[in-house]
């Protein structure tokens, strides 16, 4: 099956040009030929003449100096989902980073130029989500408490808060990274190009995280990978075709429409594309019509990248062409007042480069519900691939969703760093895996995940003074403890942190309980999972928590990992559902209000206290102190009358 050729193939090397300062013969004022061996040694920043700048005001004729080379610890390319999670967990594991995305907005898929639903393990066969937490729930309810009018354009700003309010990270958006500069096997830097600047930037770093998606960065370090789908043989994947073959999932064009209340006629622009719906099968539905159709896509059995911008133009032509069938063949007349709000420029993309890790997640893996011993995600989104025809291929269903999943997959991290590049991670649809397996885990929330696991491999190289194989192959399981501590959740493993002052307790009691037991918050579980209670739900509200030491322990932190409801989804959706298992509001089990107090020479000593607390992993520092015990005295949620915990740790730096 071929895809159908819109355009004839013009010169590649334009949209290259485009985006790098050009270089190239020039004459001087006074008529002097640059030729284009010296033009570097002569006009070192391309053929900018020192004289040619004349600075009113001054009078000065400077010579801008836009090349610059800056060093970090950790440099994670791409600013979607993967990328922001990554950055913020090496971040907070005491990396400097630098995070470069080449859109003027963070988010990726789910920002305002594409608007695609953040999505995550909300598609198991009970109908329930296991919702994600850590990192991308922090952001979640970010843009609860912050966008309750779910408008995308705020949330692009949300995502910007959110990174910029971290002191270790350094933003640098419009910024393409274009190119690796190697040393050997590994990457030295990377090379890139901020368009609203015009600045040349080479980035140093000790680790490099590959989360863009297309991952120009690791393809040009030399990293292994592959495009295309397996034969059903290499990985006995019962949904793989018998020979493989070159097909690409395709990117979407998403619009969205308004009631004008008037009727609002619509006349087609020149480049749309006649939508033929009597040749179309019954699964690309077009009611409802009011936030688009993700169906409006392109795949491509060659060069999917290569081909993105034209293909960009023929899915316009696609979507204003089912727009101008709803609203002019007749046969939708509840389209009459409606009028196009927001039709996106940018296509959603799904698949590209998938690089080679020392292991490919496959079909068998998910299905099979295989455990790895160095899990450090999951996934649950259903094996969902879609036609790789797309638009072109009318006659065929324009998504296979193949199979659901009973309960969460585990993702292991040798899927994560490049089997030949030793200093290169990657999370998000670009990590080694089939193609089949990523028609599952290219959902946002899943790659979040990824992303907070390789951020904090990241730091933890650094401080380890390995590279990322080392890491999991004598590291893995302080990696692991980290990524629960910091809330991430991985399926059948619950946390032995050792360093956890809470595992040498004497007793742990609650004022009162409704369900589960005080004892649980001690059990290495911050979820309730497969239908066993890991919780302490107290009667009423205030309530207390008490923890217990036969000895005198140094304290400095306190840990507590309250409830947000993880079986129902806070992502911001265009429809704005509500229902029990979407929501716009923030969740009312969330703690809002409480304080600790710990005992020191017999007295009951406040220690810290939050007032309008807005994340569900709840950290209290303080000047290390000694103690026999310490009270959680919970005041408020957002509105439940109970309040309900899973787990406290305890620290002593």
């Amino acid at each position: 099956m071929k895809r159908r050729i819109f355009f004839k193939k013009t010169a590649k090397g334009a949209l290259g040009a485009t985006i790098i300062p050009l270089i190239g013969n020039s004459c001087t004022s006074s008529n002097k030929i640059i030729s284009q061996s010296n033009i570097e040694k002569d006009f070192p920043y391309g053929n900018t003449n020192p004289k040619q700048w004349h600075k009113m005001g001054s009078g000065k004729r400077p010579r801008p100096n836009r090349k610059k080379t800056v060093t970090y610890d950790v440099a994670v390319i791409g600013g979607g989902a993967a990328g922001m999670c990554a950055a913020v967990a090496a971040a907070r594991n005491g990396s400097k980073v630098v995070l470069i995305q080449d859109r003027p907005v963070l988010g990726g898929n789910s920002s305002s130029e594409i608007r695609v639903h953040l999505n995550g393990v909300n598609q198991l066969k009970n109908g329930l989500p296991e919702r994600e937490t850590g990192i991308i729930e922090e952001i979640l309810l970010h843009n609860r408490f912050y966008n309750p009018q779910d408008s995308y354009p705020v949330w692009d700003h949300i995502l910007y808060d959110f990174i910029t309010k971290e002191p270790n990270i350094d933003l640098k958006l419009n910024t393409s990274a274009i190119r690796a500069i190697m040393s050997g096997d590994k990457i030295e830097a990377a090379y890139c190009w901020q368009m609203t600047t015009e600045t040349e930037f080479t980035v140093k770093a000790k680790i490099f995280i590959d989360c863009s998606g297309d991952g120009l960065l690791g393809a040009t370090a030399g990293a292994l990978y592959r495009t295309g789908r397996e034969a059903s043989s290499e990985f006995n994947e019962k949904y793989a075709p018998k020979v493989a073959d070159g097909w690409q999932m395709g990117s979407t064009v998403l619009l969205g429409s308004k009631d004008m209340g008037k009727p609002m006629p619509f006349e087609p622009p020149h480049f749309a594309i006649k939508y033929d719906a009597e040749k179309s099968h019954p699964g690309r539905n077009l009611i409802p019509f009011e936030l688009g159709f993700w169906w409006v896509e392109l795949g491509s059995d060659d060069d999917i990248i290569g081909d993105y911008e034209d293909n960009k133009h023929a899915l316009m032509g696609y979507a204003y062409g089912v727009w101008d069938y709803l609203k002019n063949s007749g046969k939708f007349p509840e389209t009459e007042n409606y009028a196009l709000d927001w039709v996106s420029s940018l296509p959603g993309k799904r698949e590209s480069r998938r690089f080679i890790g020392d292991y490919i997640l496959c079909e068998p893996d998910m299905l099979g519900n295989k455990q790895f011993p160095d899990a450090v995600a999951y996934g649950g989104w259903s094996l969902d691939e879609h036609n790789p025809g797309g638009i072109t291929n009318l006659s065929e269903p324009p998504s296979y969703f193949h199979e659901e999943f009973e309960q969460p997959y585990q993702i292991p991290f040798r899927c994560l760093y490049s089997k030949n590049v030793p200093n290169l991670l990657f999370a998000g649809r670009n990590i080694s895996q089939t193609h089949i397996a990523l028609s599952s885990t290219r959902i946002m929330a899943t790659c979040a995940l990824e992303g907070q696991a390789v951020g904090t491999a990241a730091a933890l190289c650094l401080k380890k003074k390995v590279l990322p194989r080392e890491l999991g192959q004598k590291h893995i399981k302080i990696l692991q403890e980290q990524l629960l501590r910091d809330d991430v959740f991985i399926p059948n493993r619950p946390a032995k942190d050792e360093t956890n002052l809470v595992k040498k307790a004497s007793i742990i009691f609650a004022s009162s309980t409704s369900s589960g037991e005080a004892n649980l918050l001690n059990d290495g579980w911050s979820r309730d999972y497969n239908g066993k209670i890991h919780h302490w739900k107290s009667e009423d509200l205030p309530a207390e928590v008490q923890i217990e030491w036969e000895e005198r322990i140094s304290l400095s932190s306190i840990e507590i990992k309250c409830d947000t409801n993880v079986k129902r989804n806070i992502m911001m959706r265009r429809d704005r559902l509500e229902n029990d298992i979407y929501s716009t509001k923030v969740p009312k089990e969330l703690v809002k209000a409480l304080y600790i107090e710990a005992r020191i020479n017999g007295e009951w000593v406040k220690i810290g206290e939050i007032d309008k607390n807005k994340t569900r992993l709840i950290k209290f520092n303080f000047k290390t102190i000694k103690t026999t015990a310490i009270r959680i005295n919970l005041r408020e949620t957002y509105g439940d009358k109970k309040v309900k915990l899973f787990e406290v740790k305890c620290y002593s730096k």
